[in-house]
């Protein structure tokens, strides 16, 4: 399946699952132990290798690092992860309502 990618394509893809948990780890500059909390916290869920090793996308890395900038802080990993997930909620409902505010000023209203 990624073999069918071009190596271009595949590295500009923010999905693509290029990094290690060792590697995703050492750029977040935080420890496996924190990537496996935050995958059981259902904040991120890694692809797996053909071995069964975690892999994570640079999109994951961001939304790690959300979390990992909340713990710094002194927030539990369980509520940095569910302000994290929320804010992206919050975020996803404002946009909705934002276009459907866009639809009804350009929708004519009754006559």
């Amino acid at each position: 399946m990624a073999a069918d990618i071009p190596l271009g394509d595949r590295l500009d893809d923010d999905d693509y699952p290029a990094y290690t948990m060792g590697r995703a780890a050492e750029m977040l500059g935080t420890t496996p132990g924190f990537l496996r909390a935050i995958g059981e916290a259902r904040l991120i869920t890694p692809l797996r290798s053909e071995g069964g090793h975690r892999r994570y996308s640079r999109y994951q890395l961001r939304i790690a690092a959300r979390a990992r900038e909340l713990v710094d802080r002194g927030t539990p990993i369980e509520a940095a992860c569910r302000i994290v997930i929320l804010e992206d909620q919050l975020e996803e409902a404002q946009r909705i309502n934002a276009e459907y505010r866009r639809a009804a000023s350009t929708t004519p209203g009754p006559a």
